[in-house]
């Protein structure tokens, strides 16, 4: 059955770097699956009558959202009004589901490191040994960490 939403937390709540690790993998599994599912969408889709045939008639679902974002173009030549494109640019609606797995991609392995990586002595003050949230010291190892 599996825990309620709010107690899914209690496993890494004491853990911070698997704590933020889990939500980045989470982040990464939406990506992917936007990104999947465009290229999916792309693969089915007729542009051939946008007027009598449109995207929404034929069970599209992220396709409408981009365009509504302002993507029009396809790298298959094609516009959603229906013309030709000679040049459609690096974001087209290929180019973003692209965009969204290699994102996806990248999500997945600072996931890992974080789960990997994680150390709870960033997370202690020196002088006491309590667990304290030094900001600045966390922010300078994410800026400046060398593995």
């Amino acid at each position: 059955m599996g825990l309620p939403w709010y107690r899914v937390h209690t496993v890494v709540l004491n853990d911070p770097g698997r704590l933020l690790s889990v939500h980045i993998m989470h982040t990464a599994l939406v990506a992917g699956w936007a990104g999947s599912m465009a290229l999916y969408e792309l693969a089915v889709f007729d542009p051939s009558d946008p007027v009598l045939d449109p995207m929404w008639r034929q069970g599209m679902f992220v396709i409408p959202f981009m365009t509504r974002l302002g993507i029009t173009n396809s790298w298959g030549g094609w516009n959603i009004s229906g013309g030709t494109v000679t040049n459609p640019g690096i974001w087209s609606y290929e180019g973003v589901a692209a965009g969204h797995i290699v994102f996806s991609g990248l999500c997945f392995l600072a996931a890992i490191w974080h789960w990997v990586y994680w150390d709870l002595e960033v997370f202690c003050d020196e002088r006491t040994g309590k667990p304290s949230l030094d900001l600045p010291k966390i922010f300078g190892i994410h800026l400046f960490s060398q593995v």
